[in-house]
């Protein structure tokens, strides 16, 4: 079974699509650990065909596995399951079950998930108040900006507001200036604890050319930081209008941004 697991594993980091039907097949073992590794496998392959065939799992026995499945069935964006997802999320007594659920829920936009997403806004756990923000920023209805904004306002915590910036951006609020949500998640770029979250939101964003045109500035005139991640951002998520921006960043008189300039450009170019 140890062996199976690392196999399972491996298929994952390589990409293995023709290994899906073996993968299927491992998660019969009833080993938990073969079982998992073979839902990550699926996660990073992401062919969404085989969201159905594991929705059983949604509501395994092991937590790790339920967990797994949960969050794989949010990234494949399978939405039949969206019952199943929020019937776990209301009867769960695990607060890490009901963290993963709300973020799949919140992967699959609906608007019959709006109560929920305003319910948990006000969450006193921060991961659900962030899940929760991010659902509204993928609903991407303007109405809900009002009561997004007022809770960006008042909330302290960076991650959750992070994820409140994100939805206020994707509402429509996606103007530059000192303290304007697009800003902050910028300026967290210079972060060594969140610029991860960051650059994810980010990277979600710059997938709409208006969003991606406000990025543009910051890419010629911000810290080094900011040149750098935002150059890895355009390459996953930029248009073929930031290859004139990200030419520029490739000829930064800082030879570490100049290095990643070269890079996105050539990342970016292979995907267009």
């Amino acid at each position: 079974m140890e062996a199976r697991a690392h196999a399972a594993r491996a298929a994952g980091i390589l990409r293995g699509g023709a290994a899906i039907p073996d993968l299927l097949d491992a998660l019969k073992s009833k080993d938990n650990t073969v079982m998992y590794e073979s839902i990550i496998a699926l996660q990073k392959i992401r062919d969404k065909s085989v969201a159905p065939k594991i929705r059983y799992l949604l509501h395994d026995l092991n937590e790790r596995v339920q967990l797994a499945s949960i969050e794989t069935t949010g990234l494949l964006e399978y939405r039949d399951a969206l019952p199943d997802v929020v019937g776990v999320l209301n009867s769960t007594k695990s607060a890490k079950v009901r963290r993963t659920a709300l973020t799949a829920i919140a992967m699959m936009p609906d608007p019959s998930s709006r109560p929920i997403y305003t319910t948990y806004l006000s969450d006193k756990d921060d991961a659900l108040r962030a899940a929760a923000a991010e659902g509204f920023a993928r609903l991407k209805d303007p109405a809900d900006l009002p009561v997004v904004t007022t809770a960006y306002e008042q909330e302290t915590k960076i991650s959750p507001r992070l994820s409140m910036a994100f939805a206020m951006v994707s509402l429509g609020h996606a103007e530059i200036s000192e303290f304007s949500p697009l800003q902050l998640l910028i300026n967290t770029l210079n972060s060594k604890t969140h610029e991860g979250e960051a650059m994810a939101l980010l990277t979600e964003l710059a997938r709409d050319p208006k969003i991606r045109a406000s990025l543009y500035p910051a890419l010629s005139g911000g810290t080094k930081e900011e040149k750098i991640n935002l150059a890895r951002v355009l390459a996953r998520s930029g248009g073929a209008d930031s290859l004139p921006p990200l030419e520029k960043v490739s000829q930064d008189t800082d030879t570490d941004v100049a290095q990643e300039g070269v890079r996105a450009l050539r990342n970016l170019r292979a995907r267009l």
